[in-house]
């Protein structure tokens, strides 16, 4: 049985009499990279800051490595690192400095942690270089090292790749791939850049208005969102061997309802439904169908329809 790193059970918050999260039911475990999703405004910052342990619930509950007693969940806690917002940096300080601060404050013996946190995440060639001085991207590495200081087993990142460009992205990407495969780190990591997730996460929260509107895996979101033929005729069992025999393919599916979803040969339409006619086959239903993912997720919350030329774009 796989370890859960976290479950929350009903988790809600309110402020000012309004749901900021509203019965939230999310599950996590060990070794996953779970990506929460939704528009700016959407809950994401508020829930990650009551798995934090910086906010408090209005109700319901949050277990954590299994804890979910009160005070064991506190003390789990600390085995957990957070950027919540803008990493805390000390401008006028080194890479160095910044973290052996941090170290005082966290009681974390001895400083060899701070050359070895400052290799992992690729800074450790900074020198005396002042923080003031870092790129974008550096900075939120420099963020990140001060989370991976005390080598949490769990790290949270609220939006870390707000406002960098599209390089600090990438290399963002690739450290927590890096944390996730080398480590063994479990990451939470929120965004309302869906495309840049997709490219990151093995397992989806979608979150709008405060409320979990589809939780699933990085698979099930590729099938949601692959393109295929969908193709409707009077006997599914034939149109399936005559896509095999005919079309030389097997990367198809019959659904319960009678519908073939044709993976492969997307865009040969003329061809499939000649081979299909050609057996005698009634054609009842043959379309292009699938999702770009901005537009699956624009569909999910109901919002308006985007067209892949968007994709990566903000929502």
């Amino acid at each position: 049985m796989s370890e859960y790193i976290l479950r929350t059970n009903n988790l809600s918050k309110k402020y000012n009499h309004e749901f900021a999260v509203k019965n939230i039911n999310i599950t996590i475990k060990k070794g996953e990279i779970y990506g929460f999703i939704g528009q700016n405004g959407a809950g994401k910052s508020t829930m990650l800051r009551l798995v934090a342990g910086l906010a408090f619930p209005t109700s319901g509950s949050i277990e954590l490595f299994e804890n979910d007693n009160a005070k064991e969940v506190t003390d789990a806690q600390k085995r957990m690192g957070t950027i919540i917002e803008n990493p805390a940096l000390f401008l006028h300080m080194t890479a160095y400095e910044n973290l052996e601060v941090h170290r005082l404050q966290k009681g974390i013996p001895g400083r060899d942690c701070i050359d070895q946190t400052l290799k992992l995440v690729g800074l450790s060639d900074t020198g005396k270089k002042k923080t003031k001085n870092f790129s974008l991207g550096m900075r939120q590495r420099l963020g990140i090292a001060i989370a991976l200081l005390s080598d949490p087993e769990f790290i949270i990142l609220d939006e870390p790749t707000n406002g960098l460009d599209p390089m600090g992205i990438v290399e963002l990407r690739e450290l927590i791939k890096k944390l996730n495969r080398e480590k063994g780190l479990t990451v939470l990591i929120s965004s309302h850049i869906l495309s840049e997730l997709h490219q990151l996460a093995t397992k989806f929260g979608i979150i709008h208005k405060g409320n979990l509107l589809e939780e699933l895996s990085s698979k099930e979101l590729d099938e949601k969102c692959r393109r295929h033929l969908q193709i409707k005729v009077d006997a599914p069992s034939m149109g399936a061997t005559v896509l095999e025999r005919n079309i030389g393919t097997t990367d198809f599916e019959v659904m319960q309802d009678g519908m073939i979803k044709l993976y492969s040969n997307f865009d040969d339409v003329r061809n499939v439904s000649r081979a299909l006619t050609n057996n005698a086959l009634v054609i009842e239903h043959l379309t292009q169908a699938g999702d770009s993912l901005e537009s699956y997720f624009s569909k999910l919350v109901g919002g308006v329809h985007h067209d892949e030329s968007d994709e990566g774009r903000n929502i």
